[in-house]
Protein backbone atom coordinates (compact mmCIF):
# COMPACT_ATOMS: atom_id res chain seq x y z
CA UNK A 1 0.00 0.00 0.00
CA UNK A 2 1.20 3.46 -0.95
CA UNK A 3 1.54 6.23 2.14
CA UNK A 4 1.55 9.36 1.21
CA UNK A 5 4.17 11.80 2.88
CA UNK A 6 3.70 14.86 3.70
CA UNK A 7 7.23 16.13 1.11
CA UNK A 8 5.23 14.02 -1.63
CA UNK A 9 1.92 15.98 -1.01
CA UNK A 10 3.60 19.39 -0.88
CA UNK A 11 5.29 18.87 -4.10
CA UNK A 12 1.97 17.37 -6.32
CA UNK A 13 0.58 20.70 -4.60
CA UNK A 14 2.93 23.15 -5.43
CA UNK A 15 3.33 21.06 -8.92
CA UNK A 16 -0.49 21.64 -9.73
CA UNK A 17 0.07 25.50 -10.03
CA UNK A 18 3.04 25.40 -12.91
CA UNK A 19 0.28 22.89 -14.58
CA UNK A 20 -1.87 24.77 -14.66
CA UNK A 21 0.12 28.02 -15.44
CA UNK A 22 1.78 26.10 -18.58
CA UNK A 23 -2.11 24.87 -19.89
CA UNK A 24 -2.67 28.34 -20.29
CA UNK A 25 0.36 30.00 -21.42
CA UNK A 26 0.04 27.30 -24.13
CA UNK A 27 -3.77 28.45 -25.21
CA UNK A 28 -2.86 32.38 -25.37
CA UNK A 29 0.56 31.53 -26.70
CA UNK A 30 0.73 29.00 -29.49
CA UNK A 31 -0.86 30.27 -32.51
CA UNK A 32 1.10 33.54 -32.36
CA UNK A 33 4.50 31.46 -31.58
CA UNK A 34 3.51 29.47 -34.35
CA UNK A 35 2.97 32.49 -36.89
CA UNK A 36 6.42 34.32 -35.45
CA UNK A 37 8.15 31.15 -36.23
CA UNK A 38 6.66 30.85 -39.51
CA UNK A 39 7.77 34.16 -40.34
CA UNK A 40 11.50 33.16 -39.92
CA UNK A 41 11.35 29.81 -41.21
CA UNK A 42 8.78 30.61 -44.47
CA UNK A 43 6.87 27.26 -43.31
CA UNK A 44 3.83 26.97 -41.10
CA UNK A 45 4.81 22.91 -41.06
CA UNK A 46 8.08 23.51 -39.88
CA UNK A 47 7.06 26.13 -37.59
CA UNK A 48 4.30 23.56 -35.58
CA UNK A 49 7.01 21.37 -35.18
CA UNK A 50 9.28 24.27 -33.60
CA UNK A 51 6.71 25.25 -31.87
CA UNK A 52 5.98 21.90 -29.93
CA UNK A 53 9.92 21.14 -29.66
CA UNK A 54 9.99 24.55 -27.90
CA UNK A 55 6.77 24.13 -25.76
CA UNK A 56 8.22 20.70 -24.86
CA UNK A 57 11.45 22.13 -23.63
CA UNK A 58 9.35 24.47 -21.60
CA UNK A 59 7.46 21.84 -20.17
CA UNK A 60 10.55 20.01 -18.94
CA UNK A 61 12.36 22.64 -17.96
CA UNK A 62 9.10 24.32 -16.06
CA UNK A 63 8.58 21.08 -14.31
CA UNK A 64 12.23 21.45 -12.55
CA UNK A 65 11.98 24.74 -11.58
CA UNK A 66 10.12 28.03 -11.50
CA UNK A 67 10.32 30.38 -14.75
CA UNK A 68 9.97 34.32 -13.94
CA UNK A 69 9.08 35.31 -17.48
CA UNK A 70 7.96 31.88 -19.34
CA UNK A 71 6.39 33.43 -22.53
CA UNK A 72 10.12 35.20 -23.06
CA UNK A 73 11.31 31.55 -22.46
CA UNK A 74 9.10 30.15 -24.92
CA UNK A 75 10.12 32.70 -27.69
CA UNK A 76 13.70 32.46 -27.17
CA UNK A 77 14.18 28.81 -27.24
CA UNK A 78 11.60 28.35 -30.52
CA UNK A 79 14.09 31.66 -31.89
CA UNK A 80 17.18 29.34 -31.19
CA UNK A 81 15.35 26.39 -32.50
CA UNK A 82 14.56 27.82 -35.77
CA UNK A 83 17.53 29.13 -35.92
CA UNK A 84 19.07 25.91 -35.66
CA UNK A 85 16.70 24.68 -38.21
CA UNK A 86 17.79 27.35 -40.90
CA UNK A 87 21.42 26.22 -40.07
CA UNK A 88 20.44 22.67 -40.49
CA UNK A 89 18.26 23.22 -43.58
CA UNK A 90 20.68 25.77 -45.53
CA UNK A 91 22.58 24.81 -47.96
CA UNK A 92 23.91 28.55 -48.78
CA UNK A 93 26.07 28.36 -51.62
CA UNK A 94 28.03 31.53 -50.72
CA UNK A 95 28.74 29.18 -47.27
CA UNK A 96 29.52 26.11 -48.80
CA UNK A 97 31.52 28.01 -51.69
CA UNK A 98 33.60 29.97 -48.84
CA UNK A 99 34.16 27.14 -46.86
CA UNK A 100 35.32 24.67 -49.71
CA UNK A 101 37.88 27.45 -50.41
CA UNK A 102 38.96 27.34 -47.10
CA UNK A 103 39.50 23.70 -47.27
CA UNK A 104 41.01 23.45 -50.18
CA UNK A 105 43.04 26.31 -50.22
CA UNK A 106 44.35 26.85 -46.72
CA UNK A 107 47.67 26.70 -47.44
CA UNK A 108 47.75 28.90 -50.38
CA UNK A 109 48.99 32.51 -50.53
CA UNK A 110 46.48 34.71 -50.01
CA UNK A 111 46.18 36.39 -53.23
CA UNK A 112 45.30 33.61 -54.60
CA UNK A 113 42.29 32.76 -51.80
CA UNK A 114 41.30 36.00 -53.06
CA UNK A 115 41.66 35.39 -56.80
CA UNK A 116 39.73 32.06 -56.15
CA UNK A 117 37.05 33.32 -54.06
CA UNK A 118 35.99 35.68 -56.77
CA UNK A 119 36.17 33.59 -59.83
CA UNK A 120 33.75 31.36 -57.50
CA UNK A 121 31.80 34.22 -56.98
CA UNK A 122 31.68 34.70 -60.84
CA UNK A 123 30.54 31.63 -61.40
CA UNK A 124 27.91 31.75 -58.90
CA UNK A 125 26.78 34.38 -60.29
CA UNK A 126 26.56 33.13 -63.87
CA UNK A 127 24.54 30.12 -62.11
CA UNK A 128 22.28 32.50 -61.20
CA UNK A 129 21.73 34.26 -64.20
CA UNK A 130 21.01 30.75 -65.91
CA UNK A 131 17.64 30.00 -63.65
CA UNK A 132 14.54 30.92 -64.88
CA UNK A 133 13.06 34.58 -64.03
CA UNK A 134 10.94 33.22 -61.39
CA UNK A 135 13.41 30.83 -59.70
CA UNK A 136 15.88 33.68 -59.54
CA UNK A 137 14.13 36.37 -58.27
CA UNK A 138 12.76 34.37 -55.50
CA UNK A 139 16.42 33.06 -54.92
CA UNK A 140 18.08 36.74 -54.80
CA UNK A 141 15.21 37.78 -52.60
CA UNK A 142 15.53 34.76 -50.22
CA UNK A 143 19.03 34.58 -49.97
CA UNK A 144 20.67 37.57 -51.05
CA UNK A 145 17.95 40.25 -49.25
CA UNK A 146 17.13 37.65 -46.34
CA UNK A 147 13.35 37.77 -46.99
CA UNK A 148 11.22 35.08 -45.94
CA UNK A 149 8.32 32.99 -48.11
CA UNK A 150 5.67 35.21 -46.74
CA UNK A 151 7.34 38.56 -47.30
CA UNK A 152 8.78 37.35 -51.07
CA UNK A 153 5.15 36.03 -52.03
CA UNK A 154 4.09 39.46 -50.62
CA UNK A 155 6.27 41.41 -52.38
CA UNK A 156 5.66 39.06 -56.00
CA UNK A 157 2.04 39.05 -55.64
CA UNK A 158 2.31 34.76 -55.17
CA UNK A 159 1.22 32.27 -52.59
CA UNK A 160 3.79 31.05 -50.01
CA UNK A 161 3.44 27.22 -51.60
CA UNK A 162 4.39 28.88 -54.94
CA UNK A 163 7.30 31.07 -53.38
CA UNK A 164 8.26 27.60 -51.39
CA UNK A 165 8.19 25.75 -54.76
CA UNK A 166 10.22 28.23 -56.69
CA UNK A 167 13.10 28.49 -53.85
CA UNK A 168 13.44 24.70 -54.23
CA UNK A 169 13.65 24.75 -57.64
CA UNK A 170 16.07 27.19 -57.56
CA UNK A 171 18.26 25.08 -55.72
CA UNK A 172 17.78 22.31 -57.52
CA UNK A 173 18.55 23.71 -60.57
CA UNK A 174 21.83 25.80 -59.21
CA UNK A 175 22.72 22.32 -58.29
CA UNK A 176 22.73 20.91 -61.48
CA UNK A 177 24.03 23.94 -63.38
CA UNK A 178 27.22 23.24 -60.95
CA UNK A 179 27.33 19.88 -61.28
CA UNK A 180 27.40 19.86 -65.03
CA UNK A 181 30.01 22.99 -65.28
CA UNK A 182 32.32 21.21 -62.90
CA UNK A 183 31.85 17.72 -65.04
CA UNK A 184 32.89 20.17 -67.94
CA UNK A 185 35.81 21.43 -65.89
CA UNK A 186 37.11 18.27 -65.39
CA UNK A 187 40.27 17.41 -66.98
CA UNK A 188 41.33 14.26 -68.34
CA UNK A 189 38.07 12.54 -67.49
CA UNK A 190 38.19 8.50 -67.66
CA UNK A 191 36.38 7.42 -70.74
CA UNK A 192 33.77 4.98 -69.94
Amino acid sequence: MYHHTADSCEARASEAPRQEGFRLLYETTVEPLRRYVARLLGSRTEAQDVAQDAFLRLHLVMRRREIDQPQAYLFTTARRLAIDELRRRSGDLLQQAEGELEDVQSEEPGIVRVVMARQEMSDLMQDINRLPPGCRAVFLLCRMENMTHPQIAHKLGLSPSTVEKQHARAMRLLREIRAAREEQETPNRPIR
